[in-house]
């Protein structure tokens, strides 16, 4: 008979406590469970669902034992909340699609911006207010974005980077370094390592402010020429031959260190360390 009363007593499985501990307790069974985890507090419940749902309110949820999915049934609510509730779940579900339009719109239109400043930049700013004014206007959406892809993408040929490997299979033939074999070090821009973002991030600010940096190079190299549009073209051509040229020559200067690089044997370093710590020694000694 004890053990008959002891299987019928219910058990919370979530705070433990029987019905003899608290007789006003309102009680359930909400899944296929069996034995001391068939029962459970509505209100150890709804704390766990609660816990479960992250405080959503939303959503299926199944016994941890048997796998029930949990009948839950929510009093009715009135026209007003229903309306609410269902504006909350339509910006829920389109928030993410919004702030992608808007990434995609601030970039767009920055874009737009930047083309339209390198343009009256380019040709003069008069000139280019001018000839944006009498332009079709959809010929500018579509134009005045690209400038930047354009700059982005000619700035990611690496022409200098063609000469050099030719300039240097070419001294190697002629003059090969005395004791280096048949190892060519290889050049810095053949490698790919953690400075790949660094590179991405110099080839878009290069590209970005090369407008400036030709229609400054122009005025001064190009004075005497009377056209702002030629005169920013020869200074970005006179830059990138000038900046290539350098390019060019750095690069083969850490080519000719790194192809004349010598390393010492061990005997060597460790007699040069000793005779170093001899002489300290003497010296010391002296001076006692």
């Amino acid at each position: 008979m004890a053990l008959a009363e002891e299987q019928s007593e219910k058990h919370c499985w979530v705070c433990f406590s029987t019905e003899r501990d608290d007789r006003s307790a309102e009680w359930v069974s909400p899944c296929r469970c069996k034995g001391c985890t068939k029962w459970i507090h509505q209100t150890c419940l709804q704390r766990w669902l609660d816990e479960k749902q992250k405080g959503n309110g939303g959503g299926a949820v199944n016994c941890p034992q048997c796998g029930t999915e949990y009948c839950i049934i929510f009093p009715r609510i009135g026209p007003l909340v229903y309306f609410l509730q269902q504006i909350d779940r339509a910006l829920s579900r389109a928030s993410p699609f919004a702030a992608v339009g808007v990434v995609v719109g601030t970039v767009y239109w920055s874009a737009v911006t930047y083309g339209a400043v390198t343009v009256m930049q380019v040709v003069g700013h008069k000139k280019g207010l001018f000839v944006m004014e009498r332009a079709d206007p959809l010929f500018l959406l579509i134009g005045l974005p690209t400038i930047p892809v354009l700059l982005v993408l000619g700035k990611m040929i690496r022409w200098e980077d063609y000469l050099v490997r030719l300039w240097q299979r070419y001294s190697s033939k002629r003059s090969p370094s005395p004791g280096a074999g048949s190892y060519l070090p290889r050049l810095r821009a053949e490698r790919r390592g953690a400075g790949d973002h660094l590179s991405v991030s110099r080839t878009l600010c290069g590209a970005l402010v090369f407008p400036s940096i030709a229609s400054l190079v122009g005025r001064v190299l190009f004075r005497r020429v009377s056209s702002n549009l030629q005169r920013t073209i020869l200074g970005g051509i006179a830059f990138v031959l000038i900046k290539g040229v350098l390019k060019m020559y750095f690069k083969q200067q850490q080519y000719v260190m790194q192809a004349n690089r010598h390393i010492l044997n061990y005997p060597e370093r460790h007699n040069n360390g000793q005779t170093e710590g001899g002489e300290d020694d003497t010296e010391d000694s002296g001076n006692e």
